[in-house]
């Protein structure tokens, strides 16, 4: 099997072949660090996420950047409605932003860079831009002359000549064409601002990721990711800055997520409707709203409803489920000397399932049907257990290690500190079973009432009594 990935560029389906056989170079767009994340935040943030882990299931070393715009408009407003600073307001949603990311199981880039620490290399890469042509200063911005670059509007399919019109061209008359871009913006009294050759200000928003990607994975990547929103102006505005320097594509892979929305209506400050990670957090399962963001194609547009959560914390407490229920079943076969020997069957089902899994993620990371693989492994797996007379510890080895190879790259079923044995539950559950044994039915159920006020869920297995937190 070869990955093949859909290539926004081309608009097809294309063989990954990255630029070092063994290394893959990859740049996701951040949040603007002014607020907390929203969900539209987050399905790009798990997605990539998703997108990493399987490369290196692949043997790859993936070179992951994410970055953080912590300069802009919306970052200056914030700290005068906090009365604070702009690197104050920049630092305490990074720190969000992490607490949001660790909470959804997202692995933590290979880099995070601020646009604030790499100023330096955007004014330089400002300055070869003004240099050869391509910019030019006026009254103390910097624009980009759009129409120097003939392929503009190859990745989101936009004629430039009609894009005067559109409603996210912004109009200043100090631009020589409306369709140009601001590189640099002039500082305005009391804003923050750094030294520059056309005097004191900070970057446009675009510059930046150009700026970076160069310094941190080289001059051509092989992946760049992001929402579907980026395709314009940001990531067209990044490829034609970044190909007027270098002479080289920006990235040989793009890829770009679907919307977004809330309640079958667009997400949108206007109507009110956005959700944050962080009350979505305390609502749910962090594994569902992986669930939620994974079961459906990452380039399909995604409806959140409450509905919609129910059943995927449904869906993830199933597998849940049935993964304690072969971890109990293992360690219950492991302290009795009689063991059967492998099932030839089941081996041969693990083996066929992790095919699936596999055919699937090659197929454009093709996630909803590689969950379809997972509960197949469920469904075998509680199908497996019911053979209680006949299991074998390789059997129940191999049931795990298929559900880690997939979980490793879907991350459904999150770490949790439930997971690990507590050995006043463990001595209070073995007092229940002896006081059955001994038919005192009073004690039995009052050490079950005690342990339901903590929290605790008693289920009765075929391999005896297992535990879990709610």
């Amino acid at each position: 099997m070869t990955l093949h990935i859909y290539n926004t560029l081309t608009r097809t389906k294309e063989p990954f072949q990255p630029i070092d056989p063994d290394r893959v170079t990859m740049y996701v767009c951040g949040p603007t660090v002014y607020d907390y994340i929203h969900i539209g935040n987050a399905r790009p943030a798990i997605f990539f996420d998703v997108v990493r882990r399987y490369l290196e299931t692949l043997d790859y070393e993936v070179n992951y950047i994410v970055n953080f715009t912590d300069v802009d408009d919306k970052l200056i407003r914030k700290a005068a409605e906090l009365g604070s600073t702009v690197p104050e307001v920049a630092d305490r949603f990074i720190q969000a932003f992490y607490e949001d990311n660790d909470g959804l199981g997202i692995r933590r880039a290979s880099n995070n860079p601020r646009v604030t620490d790499n100023m330096e290399e955007i004014i330089a890469f400002i300055s070869e831009l003004v240099e050869s042509g391509k910019a030019y200063e006026s009254g103390g911005d910097v624009y980009f002359r759009t129409r120097e670059f003939a392929k503009y509007g190859q990745i989101s399919r936009q004629n430039v000549d009609e894009l005067q019109l559109g409603i996210r061209i912004e109009v200043d008359e100090r631009k020589e064409d409306a369709a140009d871009f601001v590189l640099w913006k002039a500082a305005k009294p009391g804003e923050i601002s750094w030294a520059s050759p056309w005097g004191e200000g900070r970057p446009g928003w675009h510059i930046e990721c150009s700026a970076m990607s160069r310094k941190y994975l080289g001059e051509t990547i092989d992946i760049h990711g992001g929402g579907q929103d980026l395709q314009f102006p940001h990531h067209e505005c990044e490829a034609a800055q970044s190909e007027s320097v270098t002479g080289k594509p920006l990235a040989n892979v793009w890829m770009h997520n679907g919307y977004i929305n809330i309640d079958n209506e667009k997400m949108s400050k206007s109507l009110g409707n956005g959700v944050t990670v962080q009350q979505l957090r305390k609502q749910y399962n962090p594994g569902a709203l992986r669930y939620f963001m994974l079961s459906t194609h990452y380039r399909n547009p995604l409806n959140f409803s409450a509905e919609a959560m129910e059943q995927a914390e449904k869906s993830v407490s199933r597998i849940e489920n049935a993964v304690a229920n072969v971890r109990h079943a293992l360690a219950s076969l492991k302290a009795d000397s009689m063991q059967e020997d492998p099932n030839e069957a089941i081996q041969a089902k693990v083996v066929s399932i992790l095919e699936t899994f596999d055919a699937k993620m090659q197929d454009d990371f093709n996630t909803a049907d590689a969950i379809t693989a997972v509960f197949e492994w469920a469904s075998e797996a509680n199908s497996y257990l019911q053979q209680s007379d006949a299991l074998a510890a390789g059997d129940l080895e191999a049931l795990l290690d298929a559900f880690e190879a997939m979980n490793g790259v879907l991350g459904l079923v999150l770490d949790k500190d439930e997971e690990l044995l507590d050995e006043e539950i463990e001595r209070l559950i073995q007092e229940r079973n002896d006081a059955r044994k001994a038919k005192n039915w009073a004690r039995a159920d009052e050490i079950r009432d005690l342990l339901t006020e903590q929290g605790i869920v008693l289920e009765d297995t075929p391999q005896g009594v297992r535990w879990r937190r709610k």
